[in-house]
């Protein structure tokens, strides 16, 4: 009989590939979810679906019990009014629900380790602390920038801009969303962990935003000009969106709480991943600009 693993966010970037995977190694998972209609019929019928509300403590306790293994995901939006609150309240539930499970997988991310200062991350720092507190087996995977991040601004791209609050030369992290679902699920699988590990998933190279913008002037066949933004031009551009305080600091944090970061744990070959921007740009970007 196969392990009872347990998968958060089922239908998310990451999710929906460590849900692929443990399906093709044999693997039932029991997926939690709100919405079982946003699932592919065809895993629907080859996993055991719980639907219901991860912020609802007893939901979430009941279907992890006795489970070998869970992957837990913040799902708390950028855009709540008190992000690192919400993600904390998140952090309780998943935490109560850690301590009856064998092997936890959290997907946290780099900037997680400074625990203040950072925005949103901040949370997903919370949420480490709180599963270390419970003494359960845990990995938190702290990953890099995802590529799919860049998908929030197809219409600037289209008119060859990519605007961020960076330095155009701070080179940091970028990571393909389906090799972090890779290492979440070999992590998930593999029996031979316990204790406390914490695993950077950082894609195959550091980029800096001019290095970027030359990717994706060659995969796109179009000038990609990069421009750099200031903390308050985005804290405008956001409340001009309607996003109250504490959303707009959470999202300005996580840039500004994180320049120079040098990521814990360092770059090796643990922590490097296989897929270049380019090629995620040329399977995902590429086709949206056609």
């Amino acid at each position: 009989m196969s392990e009872r693993i347990v998968v958060t966010a089922p239908t998310g970037h990451v999710g929906s590939r460590v849900v692929q995977l443990l399906l093709q190694a044999g693997a039932r998972p029991t997926l939690l979810v709100r919405d079982p209609g946003r699932l592919d019929p065809a895993v629907r019928a080859a996993a055991d679906v719980r639907q219901g509300d991860l912020t609802d403590p007893a939901f979430v306790r009941e279907a992890a019990a006795g489970a070998e293994a869970a992957f837990w995901l913040d799902v708390t939006p950028h855009t709540a009014d008190d992000p690192v609150k919400e993600s904390a309240a998140l952090g309780e539930v998943f935490a109560a629900a850690a301590s009856e499970v064998g092997r936890n997988v959290f997907l946290s991310s780099g900037g997680a380790e400074l625990r203040t200062g950072a925005g949103h991350i901040d949370g997903l720092g919370r949420i480490e602390e709180m599963l270390d507190a419970t003494g359960a087996t845990v990995t938190h995977l702290r990953c890099g920038y995802f590529f799919t991040n860049l998908l929030a601004d197809v219409d600037g791209l289209r008119q060859g801009v990519l605007a961020a609050a960076r330095d155009r030369e701070e080179p940091m992290a970028w990571v393909d969303p389906r090799d972090i679902g890779e290492v979440a699920a070999a992590r998930l699988l593999a029996r031979n962990w316990s204790g406390r590990v914490v695993q950077g998933v950082h894609g195959p190279e550091d980029l800096t935003y001019s290095q970027v913008a030359g990717v994706l002037t060659e995969v796109l066949g179009r000038p990609v000009t990069y421009h750099r933004l200031s903390d308050d031009d985005v804290r405008t551009a956001l409340r001009g969106a309607g996003l109250g305080e504490g959303a707009v600091e959470g999202i300005v944090g996580m840039t500004a709480g994180t320049r120079d970061l040098r990521p814990d744990p360092p770059r090796t070959a643990l922590t490097t991943t296989p897929t270049t921007l380019g090629e995620w740009a040329h399977r995902v970007l590429r086709p949206l600009m056609e």
